[in-house]
Formats: C-alpha cells, structure tokens, sequence
C-alpha cells in the first residue's frame, strides 16, 4: 500500500495507474513472442485507460486482438507471465480478447464500447474496429446475465452475518453496480465509477439509494476497508428492486 504521508488519495491512485500501465507495457513483448505476427493489436481498458483507477480495488484490464483468437494455452501462458512478472499486479490481469472479426472471444457489449472510445494501444498493426454496440444491444445485455448475477450477489451480502477479507473487493464492486447500471442503460456508454456515480447523483434513478453509491466511491478511492458499509448491506434489496424497475421501464 502506497504512504499517503505526503501525497493526496488522488496522487496515490494515479502513481499506482502508472505503475500498472508500465507494469502491462512489459508484458507486451512476451505477447510479440506467443503471437508473431498474428497479434492485431494490444490494448490498456478499463480504469487504466480513463478515469477512476483505484491503486487497491480495481482490476488490470486489458484487450488483445488476435487473427484467430486465444487459446486456452495462450490465455494461461500470459496470466502465468503476468504473475510472474509482478506479484502485486499480475493476480489482478483480466484479459478480454477477440479474433480479427470480433466474431469469438471474451469481449460483452459495454467492453467493445470501451475498446471504441478509450483503448490506449501498446502495440498495434492494425486497428480493428467492431460495429458499435445500439443501445437495444447494451440494454439487452445489461438486463440479462450483468444483472441476474450483480443480483444474487446483492442478495447474499444483504443475507450474510459477516464480511469476510476477501470479500471487501466484491462488495465494494456490488454496492457500485447500481450507478454503472443506471449510466449504461441510459447512456449506452462504457464509464468509470466516477462517472457513474456522478451521472446518477443528477439524474436520479427512481428509489436508488445514491448516498450510499456516494460512500462506496469514496471508499474505493481512499482504498478504505469496505467493512465499514456492511452496516448498509440490507439497502442491498432496494438498489435491486430500483434496477429492475428500471430495466422494466425500458429507460
């Protein structure tokens, strides 16, 4: 964990996005090695390309751009590299993927979106542009598997007596999804927290509790434990209800 002795939260989280951007940079030649000329195309997303990297919560994401895809091999031979390159880094890689065609691979609707509009290419020979997401596409997505799982993890931690170590990512992660829901539904946009959670603050979603969303995105970018929200996790049930209800009023 980075001393904040002299530095602010936001100074901290930021040489931590540094660190992790050159951390991935790395990589890249290991990358060169498994695809030749068969690599497209290599890619920061997520918080490391825009906004909102938290230096404890938020995950190393990145794209990669095959000619024919990723084998289970290779996808296992870069995590294994990535570990090996950094322990602190490494665990945290989320690798999305996809062929030449965008046509198999590990790459939903919202992450295209952030390809789209915010990738930062680490090496490239040729930039592959899938057709954008419609917001009917996103808005199918959102209300099928992104929700049905964010829901019965709220229903768990909103049942559970305690939160265990490992859980304060998850958590955190679970009470942040309503403000990601709400900007993408009616955005058709790939944000970060940050973005969200301001969106929602202006444009309130009806019966979501955007205070506690407030105290959530604070606590990811102070890289506070989120055992202190725990109190709240009943109020889990009502952002579930406030989506659905959302999801069902078709905007």
């Amino acid at each position: 964990m980075l001393q904040l002795s002299s530095m602010t939260h936001a100074d901290a989280n930021e040489q931590a996005r540094a660190a992790a951007a050159d951390f991935v940079r790395h990589l890249v030649p290991h990358w060169q090695e498994i695809f030749g000329n068969g690599l497209l195309g290599a890619y920061l997303i997520g918080s490391l390309a825009h906004a909102g990297f938290s230096r404890r919560y938020s995950d190393v994401d990145i794209a990669l751009v095959t000619v024919a895809g990723l084998s289970p091999e290779a996808h296992d031979r870069i995590r294994n590299e990535a570990a090996a390159l950094s322990a602190d880094w490494g665990p945290k890689i989320s690798i999305f993927w996809a062929d030449r065609h965008f046509s198999v691979g590990r790459f939903p609707p919202l992450d295209r979106i952030d390809y789209l509009d915010h990738a930062i290419a680490l090496t490239e020979q040729d930039f592959v542009r899938p057709a954008r997401p419609t917001l009917t596409e996103i808005r199918q997505y959102l209300r099928g598997e992104p929700f049905v799982s964010w829901a019965h993890r709220a229903r768990s931690f909103a049942a559970a007596d305690a939160l265990q170590p490992e859980d304060h990512k998850a958590y955190l992660r679970t009470l942040l999804y309503p403000a990601r829901f709400g900007y993408s539904w009616i955005t058709g946009l790939m944000g970060s927290n940050d973005d969200a959670v301001a969106f929602v603050k202006k444009r309130p979603v009806p019966r979501l509790n955007v205070e506690l969303i407030a105290r959530a995105l604070e606590c990811r970018q102070t890289a506070d434990d989120s055992d202190g929200l725990f109190p709240a996790r009943s109020t889990l049930l009502q952002q579930i209800d406030a989506c659905a209800s959302l999801f069902a009023a078709g905007g």
